[in-house]
């Protein structure tokens, strides 16, 4: 839910494929890259997968599902998917208009007639986060809201009765608020509950058989989602309680279950090829601007390559999903730490093995920010914040054990050197940044951080590495 990596993995200057089968020394190049970053990034364990040639060819997973008691983490295990789950929300609809009990074009209010501008905002606004509804979940962390059972009705109701973010039509904003309404619309097309409808019409035909609601099948998870705090050691993250990611982030599953969707799609298994179209092709602005974005998906384009991608994050977990649908190949990465880029770091990995080199995302633009990102950091090394520079959320987040985990791991990295900004964008009503920070004893670390309207930072997350995933928004 918490995430999307819009580009996280994106392939620059695509040359020829690799080979349909796996040869043993792409398998064994493979397997030692996936390695290297889950030693790097120190993520409990990561679950990978990867088609080619239209078959699964690779499924491994690595690492620790639990540390305490250890539990080896395997390829059978389902991890949670995030936002990876508005794909299949998007198709819930897509099959609803071709039952013929509603259209993209249909507005809102023959549903909820209530919420704001119900009668200007269609379906496919919804679904393509171009509404101007704002995100009820930005954050990368945990907030205390999420820790009580949530009704996805009254978040609609709350957050869809506000003000818009913009007129609709007019920006790309991502917003999980849409696709829990999305879902709400789902239910009342249907006549049946969403997960009971997502289950018959979508999981089943397709064969997710090891698919989970986590509002209804979270016992069944057997791993364990981790965060950590700056650079201190792993601590068990909190999922959040159920109701909070009704069809926005609802499933978990296994990386085979995961490319099994990615093979319904290149294959145009489960929808019809004119709603396959619709699900792909990237809307645009009223103005005629592109958003990158289909339904439920991004959608990319380098050197004449199409690429389908979406990341994914709920406590204590990211994923990354990638499909090159007329090349037949997907990479699939299941992780089990809150706002770590492992997920994207492996997927740009394993693309330069089987596909093309893959460059990074970076935008650097100066500003203020910096100057005020140094003194916090610096404050953060002797465990201390000025609490009246954060929301309620984010000095809930920064308990005193957080600020001990802060200053325990970035102290020794000496003082702050630098502060560069790397990227910026507007999110669920906020401004999103990505920074890197240096130390006077060489080490960097990716900050990111949301800031509110009236200049109070309602996150500020602390990575190791200069990850290309984190330059960008993870929930």
């Amino acid at each position: 839910m918490k995430g999307l990596m819009v580009g996280a993995v994106v392939l620059m200057g695509l040359g020829s494929l690799r080979a349909q089968e796996m040869p043993a020394d792409t398998k064994a190049a493979v397997d030692a890259a996936i390695r290297h970053v889950v030693e790097k990034t120190g993520v409990p364990s990561a679950s990978v997968g990867i088609v080619q040639g239209g078959k699964i060819v690779f499924t491994q997973a690595y690492g620790d599902a639990r540390l305490k008691p250890e539990l080896k983490a395997t390829a059978a295990m389902s991890y949670p998917v995030g936002s990876i789950s508005k794909q299949f929300t998007a198709t819930c609809i897509l099959l609803l208009q071709e039952d013929g009990k509603l259209k993209l074009d249909d507005t809102v209010s023959k549903w909820f007639p209530k919420l704001t501008r119900a009668n200007e905002i269609t379906l496919r606004e919804l679904l393509s986060h171009t509404s101007g509804y704002e995100d009820y979940a930005p954050q990368d962390y945990t907030i205390p809201a999420w820790t009580k059972a949530g009704d996805p009705l009254k978040m609609v109701e709350e957050w869809a009765g506000k003000p818009l973010d913009f007129e609709p039509g007019t920006q790309w904003q991502y917003s999980n608020t849409n696709f829990v309404l999305a879902a709400l619309i789902v239910e009342k097309a249907s006549g049946m509950p969403f997960f009971t409808f997502l289950q018959q019409r979508v999981l089943n035909p397709v064969g997710l058989s090891g698919a989970l609601d986590l509002d209804t099948d979270r016992a069944r998870l057997e791993v364990q989602g981790y965060e950590r705090r700056a650079l201190a050691p792993l601590r068990p993250a909190i999922l959040e309680a159920p109701g909070w990611y009704f069809g926005d982030a609802s499933l978990a599953m296994p990386v085979a279950d995961l490319l099994k969707w990615d093979l319904a799609i290149m294959d145009q298994k489960l929808l019809k090829p004119a709603s396959y179209e619709a699900f792909e092709t990237a809307e645009k602005l009223k103005d005629g601007k592109p958003t990158r974005y289909g339904l439920g998906i991004s959608v990319l384009t380098q050197n004449g390559h199409r690429i389908l991608e979406h990341s994914g994050e709920v406590g204590g977990f990211v994923a990354e999903n990638m499909v090159l649908p007329d090349e037949k190949i997907a990479i699939a990465v299941l992780t089990n730490q809150e706002a770590s880029s492992a997920a994207g770091e492996i997927a740009s990995a394993l693309a330069k093995l089987v596909v093309a080199k893959p460059a990074t995302v970076v935008a650097s633009v100066a500003g203020p920010e910096e100057t005020q990102l140094k003194a916090i950091m610096a404050g953060l090394q002797e465990r201390k914040i000025d609490r009246s520079l954060f929301t309620s959320d984010a000095n809930f987040y920064f308990s005193a054990e957080t600020l001990g985990d802060f200053g325990s791991s970035l102290k020794p990295l000496g003082a702050v050197a630098s502060v560069s900004k790397k990227s910026e964008s507007l999110h669920g009503g906020m401004t999103f940044r990505s920074f890197t920070v240096g130390f006077a004893g060489g080490q960097s670390v990716t900050v990111t951080t949301y800031t509110m309207p009236d200049g109070k930072l309602e996150q500020l997350l602390v990575e190791g590495g200069l990850a290309a995933a984190a330059a960008l928004p993870l929930r």
